[in-house]
């Protein structure tokens, strides 16, 4: 879409400073690491200082721009900077800033359009609550409530689910390397297998796949002797992020949520990152016909990277009283006028169709990368969040991370930023803005092209 050209800071990657760091980076990274705790992580993989940013691009100190397909982590579903936005935040910060839980205009109407996205035969069914400033938040919001509706304490969660850092958040993600020193957190907490069918843990393929992975779910939740007490709650991403953009098997999801609703379960969909038009649609839930109780959503609802979260949940569980969740900084009210702003824009550029648009155009380019790679095993998701798994070899499917480690830091050399991870930091995550352009998409290839070729040269050379 032409129109969306303005929205970014170029439509390339250009370096231009002897080495990636520049100098002027390694000086602020070098003070970084002097001053600030060694909890930081994102500088280490890719080391840069960053001046400016807008739309898909990113600009360091030294200069050089890089193509941003890593969104701040998913956060940047309408682009950096994007000025429709920052108009909305501009007005709000002359008027209001600070606001509690009082009742506002800008709440209100954000609250509305929150509500008139969901589809139109269940829309009469939710209402919305806002909690504190990150995802980690809006799950332990989700725990309390389901904890205390159903009066019972136990979570199921699904394998290759993350949902975050404070103690809930974390008990429920699967990835033990965020929790191995950590010997208590929440309890009552287990975890059932997902649908990840290029690893399906019941080794079944497309062709034998019977939804094992549900029959098991169900088995735990109809015998007493699973060794699992009937939950208050099952929370699972409909597309999981940090365990590798997996997207599951069609009719999944359903299933899931019909034996949940089966037993009296919660269900609890985390749409922290997967929501917000990320995968085209406002929720991901919305492209099946499973209907959760809870959704979690953060993200990209601060449209530009302002820090909101909340709650949609169906009026029928409403259990908690007045200050049973708190929070002194949820509803921030420059945060909401950036979540309307975005919707605005989404609305009025046609953000949903396009985005539906650009991620069958970036599939369908790494799908070619895939046909010509060897290590690439599988290339997944939907929308603007894709998973590319590398493999030793396509038949034995062995992981490869050092090679997507490698290949990784060529890409960084070249000006392009994404994330890794899955379950075994061997899926090349990407969750660029919603508006890159399909110049931003080609030239990224390009980079991925160029640094795979170089990568197997020297791979070549040292099998050799």
């Amino acid at each position: 879409m032409e129109l969306l050209k303005k929205y970014h800071l170029s439509e390339c990657a250009k370096i231009v400073s002897a080495s990636i760091p520049g100098e002027k980076s390694k000086v602020l990274l070098k003070l970084q690491s002097e001053i600030e705790g060694s909890i930081v992580s994102y500088p280490r993989s890719m080391p840069i200082a960053i001046k400016r940013a807008k739309g898909s691009i990113i600009e360091d100190v030294d200069g050089n721009q890089f193509i941003d397909f890593f969104g701040g982590c998913g956060v940047l579903n309408v682009g950096h900077g994007n000025e429709y936005v920052l108009d909305y935040v501009k007005e709000q910060q002359t008027e209001l800033i600070h606001a509690l839980d009082f009742p506002t205009e800008n709440k209100l109407d954000l609250i509305q359009l929150i509500l008139k996205n969901l589809p139109t035969e269940i829309q009469e069914e939710y209402k919305v609550s806002f909690g504190g400033p990150t995802g980690s938040d809006a799950i332990e919001a989700a725990i309390k409530l389901a904890k205390i509706k159903t009066g019972r304490d136990g979570i199921i969660a699904f394998t290759g689910g993350y949902h975050g850092m404070s103690s809930g958040a974390l008990a429920v993600t699967s990835d033990t390397f965020f929790r191995n020193k950590l010997t208590s957190l929440i309890p009552n907490v287990s975890f059932a297998p997902y649908s990840y069918c290029y690893r399906c843990p019941f080794s079944k393929n497309s062709d034998s796949c019977e939804f094992e992975c549900v029959s098991h779910f169900e088995w735990i939740l109809n015998t007493a002797h699973s060794g699992i007490v009937k939950p208050a709650a099952i929370i699972l991403e409909p597309l999981q992020g940090e365990g590798g953009n997996i997207a599951p098997k069609e009719g999944y999801l359903e299933r899931i949520v019909e034996v949940a609703h089966k037993h009296d379960v919660i269900v609890i969909f985390d749409e922290v990152q997967s929501g917000f038009f990320r995968t085209g649609k406002f929720l991901e839930f919305m492209n099946t016909k499973a209907v959760p109780d809870i959704v979690t959503f953060s993200k990209g609802f601060g449209g530009i990277g302002f820090p909101i979260s909340g709650l949609i949940y169906k009026k029928s569980i409403e259990a908690w009283k007045p200050a049973d969740h708190i929070g002194t900084f949820r509803s921030n009210q420059v945060s909401i006028a950036a979540a309307r702003g975005a919707f605005d824009f989404i609305d009025e550029y046609e953000i949903e169709k396009y985005t539906e648009s650009i991620g069958c155009y970036l599939m369908e380019k790494l799908k070619e990368l895939e046909a010509e790679n060897p290590f690439i095993g599988d290339v997944r998701g939907k929308g603007m969040m894709l998973g590319v798994e590398f493999v030793k070899d396509k038949i034995t499917k062995e992981p490869f991370p050092e090679y997507l480690k490698e290949l990784r830091e060529e890409c960084f050399q070249r000006g392009l930023l994404f994330e890794v991870g899955g379950h075994y930091k061997n899926v090349m995550r990407l969750i660029p803005p919603l508006i890159t352009t399909h110049k931003i998409v080609d030239e990224a290839i390009e980079i991925m092209k160029e640094a795979i070729k170089v990568r197997m040269e020297k791979y070549l050379e040292s099998v050799l």
